[in-house]
């Protein structure tokens, strides 16, 4: 049972890195698409509102929440499963803490220059 609740958190976590990788240049085909999902408030926020957790564990040198509750979960004695072998090649990469460090400031400015450049809207009342 804890094998897959740590699977899901595991898939959780790679759902949180799609929407935050993911977000920045659908934010971008959908202004230039003029999709109204693109100026979305509430999207915009939740977008810059990740990247700018991630930044901020990141600079204080916290461990992702999430992976440390998929670690609690597993037996590190057993042998990986499916999911946590191929999601874990996606997610973790053997690299410098700073240089992860640098990649997501880089990118949470450039989130964060989207934002000003194509700002949401509020939501519009409908009548």
């Amino acid at each position: 049972m804890l094998m897959l609740l740590a699977d899901i958190i595991l898939i959780v976590h790679v759902l949180f890195v799609l929407f935050v990788v993911g977000g920045l240049p659908l934010i971008w085909a959908g202004a230039w698409m003029r999709l109204d999902f693109a100026r979305n408030l509430r999207f915009r926020l939740a977008h810059l509102g990740a990247i700018l957790f991630v930044v901020g564990e990141s600079l204080v040198g916290m461990i992702c929440p999430l992976t440390w509750l998929e670690d609690a979960l597993r037996d590190t004695d057993a042998n990986e499963g499916f999911i946590q072998r191929w999601l874990h090649r996606i997610l973790f990469y053997d690299v410098a803490g700073w240089v992860l460090t640098t990649v997501y400031v880089l990118f949470a400015l450039l989130v964060v220059i989207t934002y000003v450049l194509l700002p949401p809207h509020p939501r519009r009342p409908h009548h």
